[in-house]
């Protein structure tokens, strides 16, 4: 079930008229986990068995790490709880991928080794729950919070329906004290939340999936050299594809929870206005980014154990991010280029005085560019593709095609040129404290707005593409 549907619009009514009705805080809870259950249920029944695993076995795990007073005993529980989320997320998602290279190396050093191909379907939101549980086993190994004493409230936390499939990624801490105590959305919560989730709904349907998509998709398939401008506008379509269809989710989602009562964490935060990449990080997939650093960055040593370390924690911090994304060593080469330029700088920011000469608005404008670049690392299917893609943006490919029909360029440039302006006037606040500042009149006019292209773009929508990873 994704958001952009007629089912989950009927879906979402039924979920609150129930959550509204006066009965007991207990059976409201129950029937948001049974909802949630319902809404991962949509795209493949069985899988609901892998949350149930997932969510019995951190629960457990997790309280007997956080009582247990054996330091042996309490790194075996921990060891048990990386095993069964790691291990699931390593078979299902990247099981085809570790087989695929094993078979290329086998035959690189002469063995004939030809194995049966596999058959593994990626569970929706697989990466998502399963940084969701880890973060609690292993807060509970810290003991920095308290253990869920509830297991419907922790099924609640794990498998809440907004954020399950494609983010925010929460923490105990952010989500689990709201399930104690009885909540609702209040007026303003509610209509701050249905304009979220029409907001979002028009990033991902109208911004992403009608103006944008189909420039994209004729630049990435294509398999022949493209002219520099053609290439240029792919890129850019993509650009802005991935953050609307992203930030149309996450916008959605956090729209959804708030129309119950609920909070969930800020995930974008106009991006492609940072001024450089550890900006950038800080705007992007934040809650992703902030989890790489609590949970990789900072145990391997963050920047306590030297400069040479600290380049090296860098680095296989976005590699491993990049992975998380997808079982490609393309994403590998989008999280390495990304460490690249953190290295690259801190480098700058530490050891020259080039820092803070050049105008913040030309700062953001040098990483948009560059964070194009890697876009086209995480979009290409194969290196190949990569490669002819960047040669021909930067004017180096033989005979380059023409493919784009010049209203369409016109339209990728209008639309990003539109939205990285937005994004550097709206760096510093928020869509909602803006809301807040229209008047009634404005406010209607422009949801009515968002409304009507909804209505006329639904049917040229598509699944979200972060339901991938």
């Amino acid at each position: 079930m994704v958001f952009n549907s007629y089912t989950f619009i009927a879906f979402f009514i039924a979920i609150l008229i129930l959550h509204n009705l006066p009965f007991s805080w207990t059976i409201k809870k129950v029937n948001l986990l049974i909802a949630s259950y319902i809404f991962y249920a949509a795209w493949n029944p069985p899988f609901i068995l892998l949350l149930w695993f997932s969510s019995l076995v951190d629960y457990l795990v997790g309280r007997a790490l956080y009582y247990q007073e054996n330091t042996q005993k309490r790194r075996i529980l921990l060891v048990i709880s990386l095993i069964g989320n790691l291990g699931m997320l390593c078979f299902f998602k990247y099981g085809t991928f570790l087989l695929e290279n094993f078979v290329l190396i086998s035959h690189g050093l002469g063995i004939d080794f030809q194995p049966a191909k596999p058959n593994i379907i990626l569970p929706a939101g697989i990466s998502f729950y399963t940084f969701t549980t880890l973060c609690y086993t292993i807060d509970m190994y810290k003991r920095e919070s308290k253990p869920v004493q509830s297991l419907v409230d922790f099924s609640l936390f794990v498998t809440f329906f907004p954020h399950l499939v494609a983010g925010p990624i929460v923490r105990p801490p952010q989500l689990v004290p709201q399930f104690e105590n009885p909540r609702s959305a209040t007026e303003q919560q509610l209509l701050q939340g249905l304009f979220l989730v029409s907001l979002g709904l028009f990033m991902k349907v109208v911004m992403a999936d009608t103006l944008l998509a189909t420039s994209a998709d004729a630049v990435f398939t294509f398999k022949k050299s493209l002219l520099a401008l053609d290439a240029w506008i792919g890129v850019l379509a993509f650009s802005g594809q991935i953050f609307f269809d992203f930030a149309g989710y996450s916008t959605c989602a956090i729209g959804v929870a708030l129309c119950l009562g609920f909070v969930l964490p800020e995930n974008f935060k106009y991006p492609y206005a940072a001024t450089g990449f550890t900006d950038f990080w800080r705007r992007w997939h934040i809650t992703l980014s902030s989890w790489l650093r609590d949970y990789l960055y900072i145990p391997l040593g963050g920047n306590r154990k030297g400069e040479l370390r600290t380049y090296v924690n860098l680095m296989i911090t976005m590699l491993l991010g990049g992975l998380w994304h997808g079982a490609s060593w393309t994403f590998v080469a989008w999280g390495a280029l990304h460490g690249l330029y953190l290295c690259i700088e801190k480098v700058i920011r530490d050891k020259t005085k080039l820092s803070g000469i050049l105008p913040p608005f030309l700062v953001a404008m040098l990483t948009f560019f560059l964070v194009n670049v890697t876009w086209v690392f995480f979009r290409s299917p194969d290196f190949i593709t990569a490669e002819r893609l960047l040669v021909s943006m930067f004017g180096m490919a033989d005979k380059g095609a023409a493919i784009l029909p010049t209203i369409d360029m016109i339209k990728v440039m209008l639309v990003v040129f539109l939205t990285v302006t937005a994004h550097w006037i709206m760096r510093d606040t928020s869509i909602l404290n803006l809301s807040q500042k229209m008047s009634w009149r404005g406010m209607g006019l422009g949801w009515a707005a968002l409304l009507i292209l909804l209505i006329i773009s639904q049917k040229s929508s598509d699944s979200f593409i972060y339901f991938q990873f």
